[in-house]
């Protein structure tokens, strides 16, 4: 594989002189085949796949920041650690070899380093690149990209002739936080996780996490370590499960046989029992809630009141479970070094939070853990042959393309399971198009809906915040294939891995084609 300095050639700008581009003459343009928009874990894997499935292709990866690891580089909050076991959620193609299933971000940070390393990745990263749009002229079958890079943000120029975006659909600016009333009375800091401050301290502290998700249930545990008192407050309860944070069989397996074959029985396991549960889940829900609100029970005592804590208004998987590793949650508040609180903010006040009950919190630091904001594509704007292009406007085909969008896809992972295994189906695709499209001597692949026909419906089966204040900025899926998502890995592998590439649905073509709405 060519080192990256060598991947993105430099060029005159004159050859996409027609992109809808301001003019920038004398600006370099870089060209590779492939450009990827991402270095999270995402890009990784498309970096990988890219190297061994399509290895005489140039690519280059763009980050907006100036490391490595995504989210596992911008969250560095206490206690910070996956919600999926690491045998799915880690790379097939890079067996996870620690005894945890369940991994701390800094562990997972590191993994995801090593293998970018392991495997050249990192030579064909371009740190600092924010790109800020992408645009697809017909005539010359090719995207150009413009970025900005450092904190200068001097422009620069790509081209390629396939983009992938694998930049997830967070926001790293800062997370969302309620406008609290009478927050600024507070004499305490208030933090968001999305932005931990470095030297915080909270040991011997009385400290009040506002939220109920996965970040609050992780955040609680770990700051009630050294705290005075932790408090978790809530408007309304999640649904929490306590898991081992050792796979045993996974453990009886690597004793057993070789690592590789070790790693893919016990992701193949895993698998198969994360799709068994969310559709017992779906199809049982109220078995579901009482089997979670059984096991609750179990680790707080039959005098703990699950029903006002622990017992949410909506079914299972209508919003994400809260997996707790060993039930460290459950063990913080059965120590006293933890409680929960399910109650409205009326107010802040200059030591604590007053509830709606008329209860008052005292605090010494506040912990806003509300939740994240939205942002597709990594905020970057498109257009084709100078067309805006909106996301909302557009339907999902496969989970991975928008309609009437030419020779690009986006990287969506799964919410009910791990992100990394639609990550790689969606990477392996790509790969399968770019092998069609160069055997048959196309310039050009696009998915093309007949929205009139087809049903819309969202696109995240969620109601989570974050999922529903942004659900007006998403593509659409509809109820028929290929643009219904399953959240199912089988079924999707069998329509990426498998499935026909020229379905009647993707349009493939060597000339520009007339131009057709999404």
């Amino acid at each position: 594989m060519n080192d990256a300095a060598d991947d993105a050639a430099p060029t005159k700008a004159a050859a996409p002189a027609k992109i809808g581009f301001a003019a920038a003459a004398g600006r370099e343009v870089r060209h590779v085949d492939v450009l990827v928009v991402g270095a999270g874990l995402s890009g990784i894997v498309m970096g990988h796949y890219l190297q061994t499935e399509c290895p005489q292709k140039t690519y280059a990866i763009l980050e907006a920041r100036d490391a490595i690891g995504g989210t596992w580089d911008l969250f560095r909050y206490p206690g910070l650690r996956s919600d999926s076991d690491l045998y799915t959620f880690g790379f097939s193609f890079r067996p996870w070899r620690s005894d945890k299933a369940i991994a701390d971000g800094a562990s997972i940070l590191a993994y995801v380093r090593e293998t970018a390393t392991a495997e050249g990745i990192d030579r064909h990263i371009r740190f600092g690149t924010r790109v800020v749009r992408a645009a697809w002229d017909s005539a010359a079958a090719l995207w150009t990209l413009d970025a900005e890079v450092g904190a200068a943000a001097e422009p620069v120029r790509y081209t390629c002739r396939m983009l992938s975006v694998c930049a997830g659909y967070y926001a790293y600016d800062h997370g969302y936080s309620p406008d609290f009333p009478g927050r600024e009375r507070f004499a305490g800091p208030v933090v968001h996780p999305q932005a931990w401050p470095e030297d915080l301290s909270w040991a011997d502290k009385r400290v009040v996490v506002i939220g109920s998700g996965a970040t609050a249930v992780t955040l609680v545990p770990a700051m009630a370590e050294t705290a005075r008192h932790v408090t978790m407050l809530q408007r309304s309860p999640t649904y929490v499960v306590a898991l081992p944070s050792r796979d045993k069989i996974a453990d009886w397996l690597r004793q057993k046989l070789p690592a590789g074959l070790a790693h893919r029985l016990t992701r193949a396991k895993n698998v198969a029992l994360g799709i068994v549960f969310y559709q017992f889940a779906r199809r049982k829900p109220q078995a579901m809630t009482q089997r979670i609100l059984d096991a609750v029970r179990a680790q707080l005592g039959p005098d703990y009141d699950v029903g006002k804590h622990f017992t949410p208004s909506y079914k299972p998987w209508d919003q994400r479970l809260c997996l707790v590793p060993d039930g460290d949650l459950f063990k913080a508040i059965r120590s006293g070094a933890a409680s929960v609180e399910t109650d409205t903010i009326a107010s802040f006040t200059e030591d604590g939070v007053r509830l709606a009950s008329g209860k008052t919190l005292p605090a010494d630091i506040v912990v806003t853990a509300t939740g994240l904001r939205m942002k597709l594509l990594g905020g970057m704007t498109l257009t084709v042959d100078g067309r805006a292009v909106e996301p909302e406007d557009t339907f999902l085909y496969k989970g991975m393309m928008l309609s009437g969008v030419p020779n690009f896809a986006v990287t969506i992972g799964y919410t009910n399971a791990s992100w990394t295994l639609k990550s790689e189906l969606t990477a392996r695709y790509l790969c399968r198009l770019i092998k069609h499209m160069d055997t048959n001597g196309f310039s050009r692949c696009e998915p093309l809906a007949d929205a009139a026909r087809l049903n819309a419906t969202p696109t995240l089966p969620l109601t989570s915040g974050y999922v529903t204040r942004a659900a007006h900025l998403l593509p659409k899926q509809a109820d028929t294939k290929p643009w219904k998502l399953h959240q199912n890995y089988i079924l999707d592998t069998a329509a990426l891995k498998f499935g026909r590439l020229d379905d009647g649905t993707m349009r493939f073509s060597r000339s520009e084609p007339a131009k057709r709405a999404a």
